[in-house]
């Protein structure tokens, strides 16, 4: 047996078995075992680096180009750059500006950003706001390309300029300017490409950066700021022998055949951990709280993360805010888990270990390479004027009751075509569908049920867990979010106010792979 056709069986016995089980209402959990990852790790070429050596990069935050009264605008070119990331050899990237991450966006609540993006690489390309409460127009609808420009262009590519058979695409060439109200509380969003049937290969060579909105209520509260204040996009990558990325395409130009062999249909792991475009990176802090506000961009890996060793009295992790802005009240945590796309905002106080002190970071799901993250060195004492306060933000008023309607989405594996493929209800991804039309204003409760493993994003809205497995909700499922994680087996209801702008956005599965091959569907505000 070959390992494609071992692949292919233990994808139908397990996505497939899971979603007849689900239907009839069994108890999969147990047929499962929850598994600590959903995907295939590839196994880089080169050798690794040794931890540790490299310090920790933080991204450029990006200055604007013009300011009035009300919007500040930017300009992003998209293009072809490489980084030094394994010592020794150059990887080819696609970068925002040329860079891995991309440059950082820093924004107030309630001014408008207007972004700019020029398109530079050899296939088109579409920018999503992930956690942007934004119109339709510049919320990176997956089908509203941005068609290339320039010498690297690939004008033959299928999808260059049809909009994917979707009569409503906005379809620009070369540049489209993405207008930001944010009209939304201060929360470290972030930006990525969101291509229809490529956004995992696409963000995988670097597509990929931060935007954070700050307002006063934030700022008030005397969190730690400035270089105590840590962005940390942590990934996952392997390399090919010449340091090129590796992944698994079934179309390496990504300009027509979407899709991965076989083997990673489930998602596409990889070997080395970089934290901001590092591999396994040492910084330097004092013993003093550091603000850690820490973003999963892999594609498809989960991760558990803890400090070792961890303080006397443990609670080491603070957690003072969750993918859309700030907690109610802040919750100490061992240990946080954290899925592709969800963001921690936490605070560490290094002042609870000795100077000199080496303390890792680690992934409690990994094993060998993946089992680190980065590492921190406490290398000096400090002053320390920051504050926790007891009360951080005002409570979230939805109520189970406030709903006008309840939905259910089942999330599972199945065949589109012949091709292995993931469906929401049983349908795959069609951008001439929609799956929920909620009206401007209304609370809806949506349950979702999935089979394996599944990161749920929704454009558009924040929402707050309700239920999770028909109990109440996990210890770290607290504060307004836009990405939950489901467990293989499980269910999860969550509440949200569909406002702020009608028409037509996305909710899809953020493992990457899973996106990419059918788990997205739409949903209309009107």
């Amino acid at each position: 047996m070959t390992g494609g056709d071992l692949s292919r069986r233990r994808f139908f016995g397990l996505a497939g078995g899971a979603g007849v089980l689900l239907t009839a209402g069994v108890a999969v959990p147990r047929l499962l075992d929850r598994p600590a990852r959903t995907g295939e790790q590839l196994v880089s070429q080169v050798p690794l680096p040794e931890p540790f050596r490299v310090p920790l990069p933080i991204p450029r935050t990006l200055d604007p180009i013009g300011s009035g009264p009300y919007e500040d605008r930017y300009e992003i070119v998209q293009r072809l750059g490489t980084s030094e990331i394994v010592p020794g050899l150059r990887t080819p990237i696609w970068g925002y500006d040329g860079t891995f991450p991309g440059p950082t966006i820093e924004s107030t609540s309630g001014r408008t950003a207007i972004v700019r993006h020029r398109n530079e690489l050899p296939v088109p390309t579409v920018v999503h706001l992930h956690g942007g409460r934004t119109p339709p127009d510049s919320d990176g609808y997956a089908t509203d390309l941005v068609l290339p420009v320039g010498p690297n262009a690939n004008t033959a590519a299928p999808h260059a300029g049809h909009g994917m058979h979707d009569p409503a695409a906005v379809i620009t060439t070369g540049v489209r300017d993405y207008t930001y109200p944010l009209r939304q509380r201060a929360a470290m969003l972030w930006y990525h490409d969101h291509r229809m049937d490529f956004t995992g290969p696409a963000v995988y060579r670097g597509l990929a950066g931060f935007h954070i909105v700050r307002d006063a209520t934030e700022d008030a509260l005397g969190l730690p700021r400035g270089e105590r204040e840590l962005p940390l996009m942590i990934t996952d990558r392997a390399f090919n022998e010449d340091g090129t990325f590796r992944y698994p395409s079934l179309d390496r130009t990504l300009g027509s055949g979407p899709g991965v062999e076989d083997d990673y249909v489930e998602g596409v792991l990889g070997d080395v951990i970089l934290v901001n475009g590092a591999p396994w990176p040492l910084h330097e802090v004092s013993a003093t709280r550091h603000r850690l506000r820490i973003l999963n961009a892999s594609n498809a890996r989960r991760y558990d993360l803890a400090l070792d060793p961890p303080p006397p009295g443990g609670g080491v992790l603070v957690q003072v805010g969750a993918d859309q802005g700030l907690l109610e009240t802040p919750v100490a945590h061992d240990d946080v888990p954290i899925a592709p796309a969800e963001r921690y905002d936490l605070v560490v106080d290094f002042g609870r270990y000795p100077v000199g002190s080496e303390v890792t970071l680690v992934n409690r799901l990994g094993s060998g390479s993946t089992a680190r993250i980065m590492r921190f060195r406490v290398a000096r004492p400090g002053a320390d004027d920051s504050v926790v306060p007891e009360r951080l933000a005002e409570p979230d008023p939805l109520e189970r009751g406030d709903a006008a309607v309840t939905r259910e989405f089942s999330l599972r594996g199945g065949l589109i075509g012949d091709r292995h493929g993931w469906l929401i209800n049983g349908e795959a991804f069609s951008p001439a569908r929609i799956d929920a039309r909620p009206r401007l204003g209304d609370v809806e409760v949506w349950r979702f049920v999935a089979d394996l493993h599944h990161p749920v994003h929704l454009h558009l809205v924040n929402f707050r867990v309700l239920s999770r497995g028909g109990g109440p909700p996990g210890p770290h499922d607290a504060g307004p979010k836009d990405t939950v994680d489901l467990r293989p087996g499980e269910s999860v209801e969550l509440i949200a106010r569909f406002d702020g702008y009608r028409g037509r956005y996305m909710f899809h599965c953020h493992n990457a792979e899973h996106e990419d091959m059918g788990m997205m569907a739409n949903f209309e505000v009107g």
